[in-house]
């Protein structure tokens, strides 16, 4: 039977959560990248990550690499681009891709306090064309140096940062709490409690 720390940390957790962000890979290579960024948005309160792939397999998500978050996330597949962006939009999600090119907007020009998924590319294309043409924007992060752009696994962490400092700016990090985090709790005791 969990602890009732482990029990207040479970519920914490939840009660920050922000059920309304998603962050999708699409069809991030390196199983290392992949892993990091699930880290980074259980570290930043996301709980759910949409794996898209294409035209790449799926990587083996590193336990030890992602801080063995995996477990305490909802993760959706796709290997359908066009599956991906209806699963996104039925929840009411804008569509946020991340792609170096002209036009590009600043991540910090993005309101991330409205409901989103975060679209982070492939380590050597970016984002897919179907990904980038169903977007609401396109964003990059300004660039001060000779390189072009961010390991696709620090760029995400650095745009969830700014996502995490709009929101907690609004108060959005406050605990709360609905039916579906009570849901999820269930199951997360139910995980940590032997048979």
């Amino acid at each position: 039977m969990p602890t009732e720390q482990r029990l207040r940390r479970l519920r914490g957790v939840l009660e920050r959560r922000q059920d309304d962000v998603t962050v999708v890979l699409d069809n991030v290579h390196d199983a290392h990248n992949a892993s990091a960024v699930l880290r980074s948005a259980d570290g930043f309160g996301v709980g759910r990550v949409a794996l898209l792939y294409t035209d790449h397999p799926t990587p083996t998500i590193s336990k030890g690499v992602s801080g063995y978050t995996r477990k305490w996330m909802t993760i959706d597949h796709y290997d359908d681009p066009a599956a991906c962006v209806a699963a996104l939009r039925v929840r009411g999600e804008q569509i946020v891709a991340t792609h170096v090119e002209a036009g590009a907007r600043s991540h910090l020009e993005i309101d991330w306090t409205r409901p989103v998924a975060l679209v982070l590319g492939n380590e050597h294309e970016g984002c897919t064309a179907a990904m980038r043409a169903a977007a609401d924007a396109t964003v990059a992060i300004p660039m001060q140096g000779m390189a072009q752009s961010f390991n696709v696994s620090v760029a995400g962490a650095i745009i969830m940062a700014e996502l995490y400092r709009q929101r907690a700016e609004q108060g959005m990090y406050r605990p709360q709490w609905n039916e579906a985090k009570e849901r999820l709790y269930r199951s997360w005791l139910a995980r940590e409690t032997p048979c």
